[in-house]
């Protein structure tokens, strides 16, 4: 993209704030443009609570997925070759939001859409633009648009009026205001009597715009694909003597069209506003009729009212082409977009949306696809169940410590025995003749928290102590005074200081010597140190174990605070010890159907018969 341009058809933007509308106008556009993805790479929604979240939007009569995170930096992280920004925020935290973006190393170009700034705030933000070679529109900006390419927000306003006004292909003409709703008539106005335009763009009415009307006329200047140039100024402010300026030195050479409207305010109260923050005229050179003048006489092609601004701009239009400046361009009937499903019943065009968003895997093609990565590649490479796992669950390609760390937990969790309750069930489920998913299941419904549930209170408790910067002693005053519970994942019946348990043993060892860092370990083993002062036997056990070096292992590979908390939501620790035990549980049930074992009776004598 040339440094003159902003957009093109590869363009790809961050929307700030969710605005369904405006994204789903953008993206209709992309699809009677004919581009080949959609304009829009993300969507920010601070108020969401998980990592991320999926907006569905319509392309042309089908859904796709947008993802939606909680801030800036995961966003741009997660997309860095989107680099435009369009921020819906209000104006209480525009400012803040546009700081953030213009620091950003990805974003090139930051769309202002709030009314309202203050104008220190606005200075500071062009300051900070200028500094870091970026670009701003707005405040107050409807946006703008490059036809055929890209479209800001709600820009030129319905898909009819994008049609009527040709915007859905490239023409010849660069146009650019302060105002957004006079954008769109003059998108139409320009379509009747031109080849359309190229690009338009609106600077926003504040006092102090982020990039000025003579910008973008610069940069149309550059832009060999434009031809003429089109522009509305206003009453108030001296903006448009800068144009004079340019004009005077031919920076501006191309034919340019202005009209400044405001031309009715002689006749109406001093002083008086006409809408934007800077349409109002303080002295006699920022009246309409003044800047109309000097324009004209620098040589722009400036009509004797707006009523003569449609003929001026044919005129002009007419005689480039006479020159052979402008070539004819090749049009195309623009793909439809199908009506919504209450419109459309009637005449039989509908699109019905999906019911389920499935991000992790995809069986339509020829080969299935965990997180995009072919089964045929994962059985070729003889790659792990841990790696398996990090696709299928955590929607990455794990390191091998990562896996093997998985893979190590699924075992030491695989049996314990066939006295514990999953088993136990299992086993009685099995002889009472019932097939394998019944007997199964029948154990896994045991898992909760008093079977299994201490590996994801381990993990929870535990995080929490750390994210509240807790000591070991207030985190084990804190359990026992405040939530009067006992520590998830600390004490064993059998095990003890004296009687150390194997399997958090070789976990430890594991984490010692394949993770970076461990803070949680290293925290339980504190807590340890004070829980077993009290009894040898309130030792950290392997559920506890289990869930703690689980999190160290989050830490290890970048999870952001946001992702940990939706592994924790979503009962991914849960998950592991289903997946581990259930090997044992099964192995319990072949046992049992290879014996042929009848129908199991509890013996009288394991049951105290009482009266009381």
């Amino acid at each position: 993209m040339k440094d003159y341009e902003l957009f093109d058809r590869n363009t790809q933007a961050i929307i700030y704030g969710y605005q369904s509308d405006a994204i789903q106008r953008m993206v209709d556009f992309d699809y009677v443009c004919r581009r080949q993805k959609p304009s829009v790479a993300a969507i920010i929604q601070p108020t969401q609570t998980s990592a991320i979240a999926y907006h569905k939007v319509f392309w042309g009569s089908t859904e796709i997925v947008i993802p939606i995170y909680k801030t800036i930096s995961i966003a741009v992280a997660k997309h860095p070759t989107a680099d435009v920004l369009i921020n819906f925020a209000s104006f209480r935290s525009a400012f803040e939001t546009s700081l953030e973006a213009l620091h950003t190393k990805t974003i090139r170009t930051i769309v202002i859409i709030a009314e309202g700034i203050p104008e220190k705030h606005s200075r500071l933000l062009i300051k900070v633009a200028e500094e870091n070679n970026k670009f701003i529109i707005g405040p107050a900006t409807v946006g703008g648009i490059v036809a055929g390419a890209f479209k800001i927000g709600n820009t030129a306003g319905t898909l009819e009026n994008i049609i009527l006004s040709k915007l859905y292909r490239p023409g010849s003409v660069g146009f650019v205001s302060k105002s957004g709703g006079m954008s769109n008539e003059m998108y139409f106005m320009i379509a009747q009597n031109t080849d359309g335009i190229r690009e338009g763009v609106a600077v926003g009415g504040d006092r102090y715009p982020g990039s000025t009307l003579l910008d973008h006329l610069i940069r149309f200047e550059k832009n060999p694909s434009i031809k003429m140039l089109v522009c509305l100024g206003e009453i108030g402010g001296t903006d448009e003597y800068a144009i004079v300026d340019a004009l005077s030195k031919e920076n501006i050479t191309k034919p340019l069209v202005m009209w400044v409207t405001g031309t009715a305010a002689r006749i109406l109260p001093k002083g008086l506003q006409f809408g934007h923050a800077g349409a109002m005229a303080g002295s006699e050179n920022e009246t309409a009729e003044a800047k109309n003048r000097a324009l004209k006489d620098a040589g722009a092609i400036v009509p004797n009212s707006y009523n003569d601004f449609d003929k001026k701009i044919k005129e002009t239009f007419e005689n480039l082409k006479k020159q052979g400046i402008i070539q004819p361009i090749e049009d195309f009937e623009p793909p439809q977009i199908p009506i919504d499903f209450k419109d459309a019943v009637k005449q039989g065009l509908v699109r019905r949306p999906t019911d389920v968003v499935v991000t992790i895997s995809d069986d339509r093609g020829d080969i299935p696809t965990f997180s995009k990565v072919g089964l045929d590649e994962i059985i070729e490479k003889n790659k792990s169940i841990g790696y398996v796992i990090g696709l299928l669950w955590f929607k990455r390609k794990l390191p091998d410590f990562a896996q093997q760390f998985i893979e190590m937990v699924i075992k030491l969790t695989a049996d314990h025995g066939p006295a514990v309750s999953g088993a136990h069930n299992a086993i009685v489920t099995a002889r009472a003749g019932k097939d394998l998913m019944s007997s199964l299941s029948s154990g896994i419904l045991t898992i909760g928290p008093r079977f299994g549930g201490a590996i994801s209170d381990a993990a929870r408790y535990f995080r929490e102590a750390l994210l509240k910067k807790m000591s070991p002693q207030e985190f084990v005053s804190y359990m026992k005074n405040v939530l009067k519970i006992n520590i998830p994942g600390i004490g064993h019946r059998i095990k003890s200081i004296e009687n150390p348990d194997v399997r958090v043993k070789l976990l430890k060892e594991f984490v010692f010597q394949n993770f970076k860092k461990h803070p949680y370990l290293d925290f339980a083993l504190e807590v340890e140190k004070l829980t077993t002062t009290k009894r040898n036997n309130l030792i950290l056990n392997v559920d506890g174990c289990i869930g703690i070096t689980f999190l160290d292992m989050l830490e290890n590979l970048d999870f952001t605070a946001e992702e940990i908390e939706d592994v924790i939501y979503s009962e991914t620790l849960n998950g592991l010890f289903v997946l581990g035990r259930s090997i044992g549980m099964m192995g319990h049930i072949f046992d049992q159907k290879r014996q042929r074992a009848g129908l199991y009776r509890q013996p009288w004598d394991e049951i105290l018969f009482s009266d009381s």
